[in-house]
């Protein structure tokens, strides 16, 4: 079999920039083969993903993925560095991938390396400036960002590297990967067109950010994704199951976060110093989610990290199910293969017999006797219940168990 390349990804939809990287890091590795490692219906920055995982899955398997497998809901809804962790333990556990490759705004692999091995081992006076920083006031992305560069003495190649959120999920997947001892080797892409949140469109290349504004405002998108995207967009449009934020579920965070007690707040992730406090007033005072998030933001507290902590309570995850994840060997839950995806899990299976291969969740609850694993099925399972009452029409229950792979 020839070198297979993995590539994690939200596909929040699957568009031409996807496309593009998928060629140029076949071009550049060699390799042949592609798998993906996916987050399912939710997302790191705790927002909603477009389109279900199954559909976002056939809009891979149609533009150049040979096997996409689920990342589980506690890693995809996490911080960058549980969202990596999570994603480099499932692609090393597979035994078959060698290289790895993602986009970044510098496009250097050598800058983001240094700055991952600092962060690997964490220097004592690396260590010295986050506290000190923390106890100022930042949040600890900028604290960190700051350590760095202080660490590196304020080079202005240090300095790029840091400023841009890919170059920073990047630097979480090399950071991972020496972490995991992995044999996978690293490249990394510039993004030559569109910036992580930019709305621009050039030469029929824009962010998943500016496509899904796109799509909410009503605009035409069939220049900046592949027409097989359009296709399934469009399809899911017109069944009512286009979902384009997090304000779908707005009334279900509310009334969860108002019966829970100030300490069950508290144990939600990334909850710390009286943090739950100010939820509680905030859900209590305001009756929208935006106003919510508004009022519990800070300088120390950014809005993605709220909006996750909302996320969080609509999912039922608390900080014990996150920490548990940290120490926990994932499952690869197959969502969609073609000819070639299939071989490469014949290959998985014999390079790691061991590995929990799910191809049917039913079967894996029946069997399955780690309690850490079932806990983290449980909550995949949970979020995809969940993620279907943002439907127009039927919020469709237990698709995890009726829902087919998608085979192309």
């Amino acid at each position: 079999m020839n070198g297979i390349l993995g590539i994690v990804s939200e596909y929040n939809p699957f568009h031409n920039g996807h496309k593009l990287h998928i060629q140029e890091s076949k071009a550049l590795t060699g390799c042949t083969l592609v798998v993906s490692v996916m987050s399912g219906n939710f997302t790191q920055r705790g927002d909603t993903a477009i389109v279900d995982k199954w559909t976002r899955t056939e809009m891979a398997l149609k533009q150049g993925v040979d096997l996409v497998i689920e990342l589980p809901t506690l890693y995809a809804t996490s911080s960058s560095e549980n969202f990596a962790d999570g994603a480099i333990k499932l692609l090393d556990s597979l035994g078959v991938v060698d290289y790895i490759s993602f986009g970044s705004e510098i496009g250097e692999i050598t800058p983001m390396n240094d700055v991952a091995t600092v962060l690997a081992n964490e220097p004592k006076e690396f260590k010295e400036v986050i506290q000190r920083e923390l106890k100022s006031g930042l949040s600890y992305p900028k604290a960190r960002e700051l350590a760095l560069q202080l660490y590196f003495g304020n080079s202005k190649k240090y300095t790029e590297v840091l400023e841009n959120p890919n170059n920073i999920l990047g630097i979480e997947y090399l950071k991972a990967l020496k972490r995991q001892k992995s044999a996978i080797n690293a490249i990394t892409l510039k993004r030559k067109y569109s910036d992580y949140n930019s709305q621009d469109v050039y030469s029929g290349v824009a962010s998943s950010t500016a496509i899904r504004t796109m799509l909410q405002t009503g605009k035409n998108i069939h220049y900046v994704v592949p027409y097989e995207t359009y296709e399934l967009l469009e399809e899911k449009q017109e069944k009512g199951q286009i979902i384009t934020s997090l304000k779908a579920f707005e009334k279900e965070i509310l009334y969860n976060l108002r019966k829970m007690s100030i300490n069950d707040i508290a144990n939600l992730p990334d909850v710390s110093e009286g943090l739950e406090n100010k939820i509680a007033a905030s859900v209590d005072k305001y009756n929208t989610l935006e106003e919510v998030m508004e009022n519990v933001k800070s300088k120390r507290y950014t809005m993605t990290r709220i909006q996750r902590i909302m996320l969080h309570s609509l999912l039922d995850i608390t900080a014990k199910d996150i920490n548990m994840s940290k120490k926990t060997m994932p499952y690869a839950r197959i969502l969609g293969f073609n000819a070639k995806g299939k071989e490469i899990l014949s290959n998985i299976a014999f390079a790691n017999p061991k590995l929990k291969l799910v191809v049917s969740v039913k079967k894996f609850m029946e069997i399955n006797t780690d309690s850490h694993l079932r806990k983290m099925m449980e909550k995949d399972i949970l979020a995809t219940n969940i993620y279907t009452l943002g439907y127009k029409d039927e919020p469709l229950a237990n698709l995890d168990f009726t829902h087919n792979i998608v085979e192309i």
